[in-house]
């Protein structure tokens, strides 16, 4: 599975972007987890607030197909999306 995030916005507006593939990551079975339990949120209107951030998701296969995308603003992140969040722009 592999996990691209866009994150845009902030006091400074900067963009950020990161990609992980959980193929041999020794936490892909969580990675994996947190990515497929997006599309069962509510993670709110995505509708940004000033001087926070917004993410952009999205959850493919390894061969690209089945993508999915989610866009969450920062006040309605979970701690579960937080980490996954994480855990991919900080690769």
């Amino acid at each position: 599975m592999i996990v691209t995030v866009t994150r845009s916005g902030g006091f400074a507006g900067l963009t950020k972007h990161g990609e992980l593939d959980t193929a041999g990551q020794p936490d892909a079975g969580r990675l994996e987890s947190a990515a497929r339990a997006l599309a069962a949120k509510d993670l709110g209107s995505g509708r940004p607030q000033p001087d926070r951030y917004v993410y952009r998701l999205e959850v493919r296969d390894a061969q690209g197909a089945d993508a999915t995308q989610h866009t969450v603003a920062e006040q309605d992140v979970d701690p579960t999306t937080a980490w996954l969040l994480d855990r991919v722009l900080d690769r």
